[in-house]
């Protein structure tokens, strides 16, 4: 099935490509020039990827040459992160596990049309967008849950922009918390940005995106600072002759102003990390012992996450967590149930409701999303305004917390597809989240 891309490609389709992925160009109407190999043709299993002791070498797979980050490698290399780079753990504390009580269901048969009309089944959209896991709750009971490939119940599987999310909450509970001035000046918290293009945006500003930063994702361009943002952080190869920064912070400090803040939604990675930083200068601790201290150890989640770091232990905010799926899922499952855990409120209901009432519509239209009209941004989540007020989480290659408040759904779903931009997915997946909503509400 072929689709044709117009949605804009995030940080790290950028990254990809520059290490020898072929991608469709930003913002531009692009079509896939030949079929893609299908899952079951690229199944990390099937394919012997990383099978044996030591494996062969021509099924090794690397972060030091680039050969985790090429597809169909990325099918093993994204449930395995922790043992390619450097991470930092998110302790899920001591207390027990929460139960998720399940009530399945068979799902496969579900019908979908997808958004060029093809009609076809719950069971081909999930190999037509390349799961790995996906998750399905509702009212709190699991009534699907599915693995393929690499995947598996206890095997973390990295999150990409799904962690944006995760910043923006915790930013969302420390103003809920009177611990985070949205109105103040990002300099406020971190004053090392003042001669940066974040000398004189405001917090909310940066939590919603509208900041207008000299920041360039186009991969075509090789002075693109995507790059930059890439390598200082660890996220891909430097390579031997690399002379730019080499942390987070050594690259937000140098990035310029371009346009005004405020004058709509531009979704730029480097915005995530400098809420990161932000959150953790006005928490006082590192986003791994935020997260661990304030959800994660309350989530009663069966597994540790962890971050990917750069070279001085600093986490990625704008792509770097790792979860479970179960684990994904639980979270999800809290922000649904207004920041409440077993009837426990863990985070305040104040900080879920100002993420459900989304952003401006007019500020979102100016970010370049066909697929999404009508949508906005708030607190680095996404907000449909759709008939059942769903909001979601959104990671490249299809990652996804799904929250549908009236369906009383969360679905979440970690994958590997060949494409980054959530334009390839977006056609089969919006509209079978919708199907499974509707079927589970009969």
């Amino acid at each position: 099935m072929t689709f044709r891309i117009t949605q804009r490609v995030p940080a790290l389709c950028a990254i990809l490509t520059s290490i020898g992925m072929t991608l469709p160009s930003t913002g531009l109407d692009a079509q896939t020039a030949q079929p893609l190999p299908t899952a079951a043709q690229t199944d990390p299993k099937t394919l012997s990827m990383m099978q044996g002791f030591p494996p062969p070498a021509d099924k090794t797979i690397r972060f030091t040459d680039g050969s985790s980050l090429k597809f169909p490698n990325t099918r093993w290399a994204f449930s395995h992160m922790r043992e390619l780079v450097p991470t930092a753990n998110v302790s899920r504390g001591e207390g027990p596990v929460r139960a998720l009580p399940r009530a399945e269901r068979d799902l496969g048969n579900v019908a979908i049309t997808t958004m060029d009309g093809k009609a076809i089944t719950f069971n081909d959209a999930l190999q037509l967008t390349y799961t790995d896991g996906i998750l399905v709750l509702h009212k709190g009971q699991v009534v699907y849950e599915k693995y393929f490939g690499e995947g598996s119940p206890q095997r973390p599987h990295i999150a990409f922009s799904v962690t944006k999310s995760f910043v923006g909450t915790l930013a969302s509970v420390l103003v809920a918390e009177g611990k985070l001035d949205p109105a103040a000046p990002v300099t406020k918290y971190v004053p090392e940005l003042k001669d940066s293009a974040y000398g004189d945006a405001n917090v909310r500003q940066v939590m919603d995106m509208t900041i207008g930063v000299k920041y360039s994702e186009n991969y075509s361009d090789p002075n693109a600072e995507i790059f930059d943002y890439a390598r200082a952080g660890g996220m891909v190869p430097m390579g031997p002759n690399y002379q730019g920064p080499r942390t987070f912070f050594d690259f937000l400090v140098k990035l310029k102003k371009e346009g005004e803040h405020g004058n709509g939604f531009f979704y730029k990675t480097a915005n995530a990390e400098v809420l990161a930083w932000i959150v953790k200068r006005a928490s006082g601790l590192s986003m791994a012992d935020l997260l661990s201290q304030r959800i994660w150890s309350k989530l009663g989640a069966e597994h540790d996450a962890y971050f990917m770091v750069d070279s001085i232990g600093t986490e990625s905010g704008g792509g770097g967590l790792n979860t479970t799926l179960r684990d994904l899922a639980r979270f999800g499952e809290m922000i649904r149930n207004k920041g409440k855990v077993n009837g426990e409120q863990i985070i305040p209901a104040a900080a879920i409701a100002d993420i459900e009432k989304g952003g401006k519509k007019e500020d979102f239209e100016k970010g370049g999303y066909p697929l999404l009209k009508g949508w906005s941004y708030r607190d680095m989540w996404w907000i449909s305004h759709n008939e059942h007020n769903a909001f979601t989480a959104r990671g490249i290659y299809g990652q996804t917390i799904y929250i549908d408040p009236k369906a009383e759904m969360v679905i979440v779903r970690y994958a590997s597809h060949p494409m980054a931009a959530n334009g390839a997915n977006d056609p089969v997946s919006l509209p079978t989240y919708m199907a499974v909503a509707k079927t589970l509400m009969k």
